[in-house]
């Protein structure tokens, strides 16, 4: 148990009581409000703790009785009460982890440096996952893509729906590099590209609520790769976000009614993840480092085609079946990733 923090929490919960019963905070509404959400998520952190470091207090008093206890029945009886706390301390902790929270998630790839064969990249991840996706069992719906004249992607946004999708995927968020020679490159020379990955929760209406007047719904007609436009009727549909300015797109469907329940799917889910980059904000620095919440760094991967090997930067190992791992056989890295990267209990 980190003490620290306990005695740090207990610090801002008595701050937030003097501060929530000062004259100019209780004729404030907003301010009140705002202090009082503060303090709830605060107060709850800490009662969380003060339980977790009272079942410490009985593993460790247990585990000492195992050690001197000689009648066998009592031992018996001693370790199924140790197994109960160990379970109880397990449980509490897990419900620190926002990834299981969420099933169904929204993935965001978008071609970096590299022109042509970041996009080319771009749709080696898209089919990368969805690959892993078939193979969990799990379906995917295209929301928004932006293809290219030569199939690939400058932008693509999908959603995969499926038990633990989220908790499994969370760790793929960042900066992917590639190294090889590209299709069109006529002296064998590698070269080096990128694409982004964002991994976002669905957020549902009762997650995000988000009121009409909050955002612009413009339409137009769709595009095919190269930006012609396939469409007489304008079914495509941009939305934007004026408290935020953010700005999605979906024109996949024929109809303007869901690209527009589609586009809305992924501005929830954004909100949703600037929410939660707001709550960690409030945090500590070491809270924040436990939650392993820092994901969204540079190159996080590289796949090195000339080499056969895939090298994750934040665990320093690498893999050497990349043709198996582009075709969805992520297991062993995601499984490697999780045992690296979640915070330790």
């Amino acid at each position: 148990m980190n003490m620290s923090e306990l005695d740090d929490l207990k610090k801002q919960v008595s701050e937030l009581e003097t501060e929530m019963t000062l004259p100019e905070v209780l004729v404030n509404q907003n301010k009140l409000t705002e202090l009082s959400r503060k303090y709830t998520q605060i107060k709850q952190r800490l009662n969380k703790l003060e339980k977790i470091n009272s079942l410490d207090r009985q593993i460790t008093d247990l585990e000492k009785m195992l050690k001197q206890e000689k009648d066998q029945e009592m031992l018996s009886l001693t370790q199924t009460e140790l197994n109960d706390l160990k379970s109880q301390k397990e449980q509490l902790i897990n419900e620190d982890d926002p990834s299981q929270s969420f099933n169904n998630v929204i993935v965001e790839i978008r071609a970096g440096t590299g022109g042509e064969e970041a996009a080319l990249f771009a749709a080696n991840l898209f089919r990368m996952y969805s690959r892993f996706a078939e193979r969990q069992g799990w379906s995917i719906d295209t929301l928004s893509a932006n293809q290219t004249d030569i199939y690939g992607y400058k932008e693509i946004v999908f959603r995969i729906s499926g038990p633990k999708a989220y908790s499994i995927l969370l760790y793929e968020s960042g900066v992917h590099r590639v190294q090889r020679v590209p299709e069109t490159e006529k002296n064998g020379r590698v070269h080096t590209s990128t694409a982004s990955v964002a991994v976002l929760p669905e957020a549902t209406e009762h997650d995000i609520t988000i009121s009409p007047d909050e955002i612009d719904v413009d339409t137009y007609r769709s595009s095919s790769k190269g930006g012609q436009n396939v469409q007489k009727v304008e079914t495509a549909v941009r939305i934007t976000h004026k408290p935020t300015g953010l700005v999605v797109t979906s024109q996949e469907e024929r109809s303007q009614s869901k690209n527009k329940e589609k586009a809305m799917k992924v501005l929830r889910a954004k909100l949703m993840a600037q929410q939660e980059e707001k709550r960690l904000g409030d945090l500590t620095e070491q809270r924040r480092s436990q939650i392993g919440h820092a994901l969204r760094v540079e190159k996080i991967r590289t796949y090195n085609f000339p080499q056969n090997r895939i090298t994750d930067h934040r665990i320093n190992k690498s893999w050497f079946n990349i043709d198996e791992i582009m075709d969805g056989k992520l297991d062993d890295l995601i499984k490697d990733l999780k045992e690296c990267l979640l915070p330790q209990k």
